[in-house]
């Protein structure tokens, strides 16, 4: 039997604000799916950013209570984007953790908090 997982909800007020945001910082440009739907595609899962209310549905969601984390090829420039995008938070700096991985972390807009980390120094504890 073979698992992948292909889709991770991500809880905001505000799809537009949403899909400016992730645009920006993954420099990606993804696809709007629905009035409340906003998909971009990070390798073979999709980050759908989701806003209930713009979806017509009766109920709000709060951010995802812990980090979502990103591989990426180019952290320096991801970390710049980052800078010039609305974070509510963001680290002052790239860091290398006592596991190995280079990183930094930041929270979008709407709560959500982050992970970027050099796909070179991903740590998997494998």
């Amino acid at each position: 039997m073979s698992v992948k997982l292909f889709r991770v909800i991500l809880p905001v007020p505000s799809v537009e604000a949403a899909a400016a945001f992730y645009e920006q910082v993954l420099a990606l440009t993804g696809t709007r799916v629905s009035s409340g739907r906003h998909y971009l595609h990070c390798g073979e899962t999709i980050l759908a950013c989701f806003s209930p209310r713009e979806d017509g549905d009766a109920f709000d969601l709060p951010p995802n209570p812990d980090h979502l984390y990103f591989s990426v090829t180019d952290l320096e420039a991801t970390f710049a984007r980052c800078q010039a995008a609305p974070c509510a938070l963001l680290d002052d700096s790239i860091r290398t953790r006592p596991w190995g991985e280079r990183s930094f972390y930041a929270t979008d807009p709407f709560g959500n908090k982050l992970c970027f980390v050099d796909e070179r120094t991903v740590f998997t504890g494998r």
